[in-house]
């Protein structure tokens, strides 16, 4: 039986939208660690700069299962979860 957690629509708000939008659109979304354990999240779009993204925000969408990490060291990839594309499919553009 599917988890009933994932059948409900889900409400995100402009800021979860925003980047899973960009990484729909192909940016990549990392957790850089260093040796110490800090962690540094960056979006990286296919073209400019990349820029950081706030831990907060990771977190809420990998509590609500929009995104999902490869765990890897020193560079973890996050990447959407269907969950994620049922979200951006239902949410009104802003």
């Amino acid at each position: 039986m599917p988890n009933q957690r994932h059948l409900r629509p889900i409400s995100i708000t402009q800021a979860q939208r925003d980047l899973l939008r960009a990484m729909l659109e192909g940016a990549t979304l990392k957790v850089h660690r260093d040796l110490d354990g800090h962690k540094t999240h960056l979006l990286h779009p296919l073209s400019g700069e990349q820029w950081p993204v706030s831990a907060e925000l990771v977190e809420s969408l990998r509590v609500l299962d929009l995104i999902q990490s490869n765990l890897k060291f020193p560079a973890a990839t996050y990447i959407l979860t269907e969950r994620a594309l049922a979200a951006l499919a239902t949410s009104p553009e802003e």
